[in-house]
Formats: C-alpha cells, structure tokens, sequence
C-alpha cells in the first residue's frame, strides 16, 4: 500500500475497492428495491450516486433505449452535474432497460417527472438519500459476506469490469465521462459502437456473471 507525505503528517493511501463479479451478484441478491436497481444502473452505467438519486423518470428514453444525465443531487440539494463530460446521454443495454421497466412498474412513483427513485417517507418530492442508500448497501453487502464498502466502489467496479472485458482506454474515458484520461486511469483494479458494446458486455457481468452481453433492442 502506498505512502503519502503531507507535511508534517504521512497518510496512507487506500486502494480503491473494486467488486468480482460473484460478490457485486451476491450484493446486488440482498438489496431489496428501489436499492437493487440503483446499484444495478451505478455499476452499468458508472453512475456516480449523485448522478442516480437525481435522475427522473423524463430522463429515459424508452424507445431510443437511452438515459440522459442531466443533474445531481448533494445532502438533498438538487445541482448541475459534476462538469460538462458529465453530461451525456448513455445507452442503455436491453437487460438493464427491462430491469428499469420492471421498476418503473412497481414503483409508487412512477409519472414522467417523478424522481425515479422518490422517497415515500418524502411524499415523493424528494428521491432516497444518500445516506439512506449507504446504509442499505452496507446491510446487504454484510449479508453477502463480502464487507462494507462505499457508494463510489460501484463505479470503481464499472471500470474494472470495462477493462476485464477488453475495453479499450479511450472507449473506457468516454463511457467514464472523464475529461481526462488520467482520471480513468485512477479507477478499478455521439456513443459509438465500440462504446456500445463495451456496455453490454458489462451489463452481462452483472445480470449474467458472463461478458458476452446481451440481445440488443
């Protein structure tokens, strides 16, 4: 592990947790909804839980099979996302938009601007908040077996499974929405077609244990 010196001090530097695909399938069997889709569209799609707490129903595309990330959302305050690589409209692998569906069915909150994952306890004006969620990851991932972790390992994990799957970097920094590619090269252990793919095969990871991917729409 890493040494850090700051002056007058030397921090350890943590490596950033990453999930195997059997633990992230073992996690995601104990979460109960809307906390299962949640983690399901973070470790997809990358999502950081800013980006998925603040997302509407409006935001989907159903038809085009798209998501849109348009905003964030801080201590329960609505905000723009976190720079303008952020904002991106990201495809939406056919599994992963069944399991939207799915959702958007059984959900008590369900009209086009309705926050996709509203809180009852909030009347549905507010989504689950952050602090909400953590606990319920770290309930389930206790359960699974696998020890506690944060929000952010599932985007970690999203980076990994692109690269275990062969993606290549650029594709990996376009799907990661970084500026910089420096950034994505920290993370893990126009959408083309390369982009696509990669997404799908990330999506089998989670719904499947496999990185084949799945039928697009």
């Amino acid at each position: 592990m890493e040494l850090v010196t700051v002056t007058g001090a030397t921090k350890r530097k943590r490596k950033p947790r990453s999930l195997a695909v059997d633990d992230f399938r073992a996690f995601a069997d104990n979460l109960e909804e809307p906390f299962r889709t949640i983690a399901l569209l973070s470790v997809c799609l990358g999502l950081r839980i800013s980006e998925c707490l603040a997302l509407r129903w409006s935001d989907v595309d159903w038809l085009n099979s798209k998501l849109q990330v348009e905003r964030g959302i801080v201590c329960q305050q609505v905000d723009d996302v976190k720079s303008e690589e952020s904002r991106k409209q990201l495809n939406i692998d056919r599994e992963l938009l069944m399991a939207l569906k799915a959702w958007k069915q059984a959900a008590q909150f369900s009209a086009s601007d309705d926050w996709m994952f509203a809180s009852p306890y909030r009347l549905g004006r507010l989504p689950w908040s952050y602090d909400q969620v953590y606990r319920m990851y770290q309930k389930a991932a206790n359960r699974a077996g696998i020890g506690g972790f944060g929000t952010h390992t599932l985007r970690h994990t999203y980076r990994s499974w692109l690269d275990s799957v062969g993606t290549p970097v650029g594709v990996q920094q376009k799907l990661m929405r970084h500026a910089d590619v420096r950034t994505t090269m920290r993370y893990g252990d126009a959408f083309t077609s390369d982009m696509a793919e990669a997404h799908g095969k990330v999506v089998g990871l989670a719904f499947n244990g496999t990185g084949n991917g799945t039928e697009k729409m």
